[in-house]
């Protein structure tokens, strides 16, 4: 059974929202791409972040960030423009079991479409 926060990152990639969170103690805002499972079970997203805070400084125009939901809190979705960064040039490693990928052409094959569905 998915958590309730595995639910909102759901839906913010089926609905193309931002999520705004606290992860690991810094409020994050970023847009979830990859959604799953690790090997050992937990809930994991590969997300970029696009702004807010983290313990090493965020690059400008954002980073590439593996979160495990677990550590997640406060998580609300948001309109505003989606992001996903210039590129993801090496395989990604943070889930291992995708359910939902933003990506059309995903290689992972991913178990539910992530097709844009309309905004509630």
């Amino acid at each position: 059974m998915p958590s309730p926060t595995y639910k909102l990152f759901a839906q913010a990639i089926r609905q193309r929202k931002q999520i705004v969170c606290l992860y690991g103690g810094h409020r994050r805002e970023l847009c979830p791409i990859i959604l799953g499972h690790r090997k050992g079970g937990g809930e994991a997203a590969l997300t970029f972040q696009f702004a807010g805070e983290s313990s090493s400084k965020l690059p400008h125009g954002g980073q590439w960030r593996c979160l495990l939901l677990s550590g997640a809190s406060n998580v609300e979705l948001r309109d505003g423009p989606w992001r996903t960064g210039s590129s993801h040039e090496q395989p990604q490693s943070c889930v291992d079991i995708v359910d939902l990928d933003v990506n059309p052409k995903s290689p992972y094959e991913p178990r539910r479409s992530s097709k844009p569905t309309r905004r509630a």
